[in-house]
């Protein structure tokens, strides 16, 4: 019974701090401050930006807890992680690129899209 009250436990704290990280996505997604949401970097406001390294963020720590990947070597760890890494900042920066792309070939286009 003591490893299911550890293993109970184990997965309120992962609940709360995943629940707190959202918390703090939502809140600020609602309230947008100025001062991350008009200034940026590369293209990308600041706020952007923190969106999508704490999605990463929560992401990587699913896969710590849930795959239980605290308990492997680290070098199986780092097999599993760093493909998964850096697939995600791939398939970013191909939306991130495609997506201005498209945006301003709707903005500068001559031609009336029917959709």
């Amino acid at each position: 019974m003591g490893a299911h009250a550890s293993n109970t436990k184990r997965i309120w704290q992962v609940f709360a701090y995943l629940s707190i990280l959202t918390i703090i996505e939502v809140v600020l997604g609602i309230f947008k401050p100025d001062s991350l949401f008009h200034n940026g970097v590369f293209g990308l406001s600041f706020l952007n930006w923190i969106f999508i390294l704490m999605t990463i963020w929560k992401a990587y720590y699913i896969m710590w807890a849930f795959m239980h990947l605290e308990g492997e070597k680290a070098s199986f760890r780092w097999s599993i992680v760093a493909p998964m890494f850096f697939l995600i900042i791939y398939i970013t920066c191909l939306v991130l690129i495609e997506g201005d792309y498209v945006y301003e070939v709707f903005q500068h286009s001559t031609m009336k899209w029917i959709f």
